[in-house]
């Protein structure tokens, strides 16, 4: 039975209809503030009405488990506390993602404040590829390494961790990828995502590397605490790291719910503080003149640090967070904006013609497109930008020159449509020489001459499950005001229930309804509106990467005559002399 429209909308310009999130939250006009938004925010996310206050302001002491919960954990802060102590070789191996590197960069930090060192190694995405290769692992072992800690990588690599094994090195496994039944044998292998853990430990299987990271280190000093270790010195401060953690959670686009929503929260506090030599000069590069917000971690901290491992160098994303020379952070920071402008033209060009194969596969419930010179290093975020264009789960594969060779192919998913569970199966199945993941992302190796094959089976498998999440697809929305409610105030309030973002979504509003002022595009393809409502209050709308979308091109011919209703994300834009309300557009509706 088809959910009821609300506002009197039957079908918005994107096609979807439009629901509340969780109970009827229209309060009409402009809003009186003395109703506690923040709390049936928070209700509607799914938060007891009896456990509002840990979730108003989510701290560590709230939503931290006890580390001992996860399989292998006390095995793996042992042996960590262990080389410690003994001032043993230790590498850490990490992936080349803001995952890879916040993960590697915390314990890098964590070991140095235990008074060791440890090394690093980053693979190279284009030479190397994702996770640990045997031939690396027994190089670190040569070079002199007796303990490696894999991070963001490694649950999957059955065959490097036998290498190592062979070649005498203990590894410990620090991941959240999904896992298979038969897991490689390493020291310890921490992962809430491992198919053999507890209920309560894979709770947490939302966490980032980066978060389960922090968990080891929260677990080592407490190890150390009790062998008498602090005796004569100084504690770590555990706290100061949660910056990296924020920023690997956000970056890795992990749900933001439970102990992650905590990270964040606090993480942002500590960012705020600029006490990080390399996250301060990471702020300065991304022009960020106030402390940093959560769609910061995302849209500016993020995509620079992983321009190293996109199309630079793979090791500078942990150099800058780990560097405490300032000079040298600024120089680090600098190279990276440099290497993200170059990424964002790459990935434009990668786009436009991974976007010409759509229409031709306009029956398939998974797009999969794929083409030669195709740069390794943006087809995610290639992905992710169809996924979000065509409401489908896409895989972007970037084919080697040689017609016989192979692609390295990366997934972005929809709500409801398990992915890496996918990608895993149609390696078991022989379709795929690797692959894995989570279920919003996958990466993958697949043969030049299995791609159709590929297609097929994965039309197959997850046919149905895609056309339920498609049909299930509504425009959420928490609130409905009229153009006047549309306040400095309004959105302050609106913050106070977050962070948002990935399972935490920011909340929608509707404001209307309104009739069209001025209609223009800006910058690239972004549609920018004035729009007068009938209580005389008019405000500034902008529907970003929009202006070639049905929506786009319906809201740049509105004339004055119709009324609309626009949904989305109201926000402060403080460029003038007194801040504003202003909407980013999700959808629209007319309403005559």
């Amino acid at each position: 039975m088809a959910a009821p429209s609300i506002l009197g909308l039957d079908r918005s310009l994107t096609g979807k209809t439009w629901r509340w999130r969780g109970g009827n939250m229209d309060l009409g006009g402009a809003i009186g503030l003395e109703h506690d938004i923040a709390a049936q925010l928070l209700m509607s996310r799914g938060v007891p009405e009896d456990d509002l206050e840990r979730h108003r302001n989510p701290s560590l002491r709230a939503f931290l488990p006890d580390p001992s919960l996860f399989r292998d954990m006390d095995v793996a802060a042992e042996r960590l506390a262990r080389a410690i102590e003994s001032q043993e070789p230790v590498t850490v191996y990490g992936d080349y993602d803001v995952d890879g590197a916040t993960s590697a960069a915390l314990l890098i930090r964590l070991i140095r404040a235990l008074g060791h060192e440890a090394r690093y190694y980053i693979p190279d995405r284009l030479l190397e590829g994702y996770g640990p290769s045997g031939e690396a692992l027994v190089r670190i072992a040569e070079e002199g390494s007796s303990l490696i800690v894999t991070v963001d990588c490694g649950a999957m690599a059955h065959q490097a961790l036998d290498m190592a094994r062979q070649a005498g090195v203990d590894v410990i496994v620090v991941d959240h990828h999904k896992c298979s039944p038969e897991l490689p044998r390493a020291v310890a292998l921490v992962n809430p995502n491992r198919l053999d853990e507890e209920l309560e430990a894979a709770a947490h299987g939302h966490l980032a590397a980066v978060g389960v990271a922090f968990l080891l280190a929260v677990a080592t000093v407490r190890t150390l605490r009790q062998r008498g270790y602090f005796a004569t010195r100084r504690e770590p401060d555990l706290f100061a790291l949660l910056d990296l953690v924020a920023l690997g959670t956000v970056a890795d686009v992990a749900a933001l719910h439970g102990l992650n929503r905590a990270f964040v929260a606090q993480g942002l506090k500590v960012m705020s503080r600029r006490e990080g030599v390399g996250m301060s000069a990471l702020i300065d590069a991304s022009r960020l003149t106030r402390a940093p917000t959560c769609s910061d971690l995302g849209f500016a901290l993020g995509p620079r640090i992983n321009a190293g491992g996109r199309v630079g160098e793979s090791t500078l994303g942990v150099r800058l967070l780990t560097t405490e020379d300032p000079e040298e952070a600024q120089a680090i920071a600098a190279q990276l904006s440099a290497l993200n402008e170059e990424r964002r033209a790459i990935e434009a060009m990668v786009q436009e013609q991974a976007e010409a194969q759509v229409d031709s596969q306009h029956n398939r419930a998974v797009l999969t497109l794929a083409g030669r010179g195709w740069h390794p290093g943006v087809i995610g975020i290639v992905a992710g930008r169809i996924k979000e264009k065509t409401g489908k789960p896409t895989l972007v594969i970037a084919l080697d020159a040689d017609e016989s060779g192979h692609g390295k192919g990366s997934g972005r998913s929809i709500a409801g449509v398990d992915l890496g569970a996918a990608i895993i199966a149609a390696r078991e199945h022989g379709l795929l020489v690797a692959g894995g993941g989570h279920a919003m992302a996958a990466g993958l190796t697949v043969e030049a001459g299995k791609l159709d094959a590929l297609g097929q089976w994965l039309d197959e498998r997850l046919g149905n499950t895609v056309s339920a999440a498609m049909a299930s697809q509504a425009m959420l929305l928490d609130l409905a005001v009229a153009p006047g409610g549309l306040t400095p105030a309004l959105v302050e309030k609106l913050e106070s229930a977050g962070p948002y973002g990935m399972g935490w979504p920011g909340p929608r509003v509707a404001v209307g309804p309104v009739r069209m002022v001025k209609a223009d595009i800006v910058g690239t393809d972004h549609v920018r509106l004035i729009v007068r409502g009938e209580d005389g209050a008019s405000f500034k709308a902008v529907a970003f990467r929009a202006a070639s979308t049905d929506m786009g091109q319906a809201l740049l011919h509105a004339t004055h005559q119709r009324k609309l209703w626009l949904a989305g994300r109201a926000k402060i834009d403080d460029w003038a002399s007194r801040p504003q309300a202003e909407l980013h557009v999700d959808d629209a509706a007319f309403a005559d």
